[in-house]
């Protein structure tokens, strides 16, 4: 199981689908995406644990058999591709990104920003180009957010914890 270096997103999905699954992979880590996929395109590494911006073009090319897409949902770039939960029921590993402002931001910047930023990410134009990336915009309020956040970090910290990975 090729990744883009230890602890990365990659690295731990990989881990994610070991813990759930119980199926036994090697993890090798690399030096980030590009030279991991190049060992996937020649055969030195069987799986890749990546975004669909950074492999898309080579499942294009017919390089990369995609198995399947990582969010809980298929994605409409690659219709026909199932989800990893649709065969590992409640998988989910996706990169997700967001803003912050610092603790003391007044409530009436964070609620702009927030609508802004919101009425950006239902714009068509965003939605399409968000799409061509094989992204999902998940709008929402700080509190959603906020929740997210100590929703992703628990998950993430029991892999790291099952894993026996250590941090530096």
């Amino acid at each position: 199981m090729a990744s883009a270096g230890n602890g990365t997103p990659s690295h731990l999905a990989g881990e994610l689908f070991k813990m759930m699954t119980g199926v036994d992979l090697i993890h090798v880590p690399y030096r980030g995406v590009a030279p991991a996929l190049t060992d996937l395109l020649g055969g030195q590494v069987q799986v890749l644990f990546t975004s669909t911006a950074s492999s898309l073009e080579y499942i294009q090319a017919g390089r990369v058999r995609p198995l399947a897409v990582l969010p809980t949902t298929r994605l409409k770039l690659l219709p026909d591709v199932p989800t990893l939960a649709e065969f590992v029921p409640g998988y989910e590993a996706s990169q997700w990104y967001g803003l912050g402002a610092p603790r003391n931001t007044p409530a009436d910047i964070v609620d702009r920003l927030n609508r802004e930023i919101n009425a950006a990410l239902a714009d068509p134009k965003m939605q399409g180009r968000l799409e061509e990336l094989g992204a999902v915009a998940l709008a929402g309020s700080p509190a959603d957010f906020g929740r997210h956040i100590v929703e992703e970090t628990t998950k993430w910290g029991r892999v790291v914890q099952t894993a026996g990975l250590k941090t530096h």
